[in-house]
């Protein structure tokens, strides 16, 4: 099974459920397991009140090695990506980057080539520089 479209469904053994949190915590890189479960990510999210899984609970899964309710709930893709969680975090938790990553599982073929920075650059020459620098993010882990 690889990380490439995950269907949480398939997801039935406790080794499975071990390997999908640790991939996901290994492209997220943040201190999850420091969490202290204080909310103040989820009160400075505009968009906690629309999210099945809430910031401070989507920690709390991964940091109980939960991938599979990450996977499923429909949070990452409400996710505006602001990073107001990580700026109020105490912890210096990043809930933002969970989000990306569980996006990046969601739709990156595992094992599939990355593009180089070159690469990146030569898609589209009026891309903006930040646009090159998140799709180089986005593809090089």
């Amino acid at each position: 099974m690889t990380a490439a479209n995950v269907n949480p469904a398939e997801i039935r053994t406790p080794e499975q459920e071990a390997d999908y949190t640790e991939q996901l915590l290994r492209l997220a890189d943040t201190p999850v397991r420091r969490c202290i479960q204080c909310g103040r990510c989820t009160g400075a999210c505009p968009m906690a009140k629309h999210m099945d899984l809430v910031p401070n609970r989507l920690v709390w899964e991964l940091k109980n090695g939960r991938a599979s309710v990450v996977l499923a709930a429909r949070s990452p893709w409400d996710c505006l990506s602001c990073f107001a969680c990580e700026t109020r975090c105490p912890r210096g938790i990043s809930p933002a980057a969970c989000m990306e990553a569980a996006r990046l599982m969601a739709i990156r073929p595992a094992g599939a080539p990355v593009l180089t920075a070159e690469e990146v650059a030569a898609l589209d020459p009026e891309m903006p520089q930040q646009g090159i620098v998140a799709a180089y993010r986005k593809f090089s882990k």
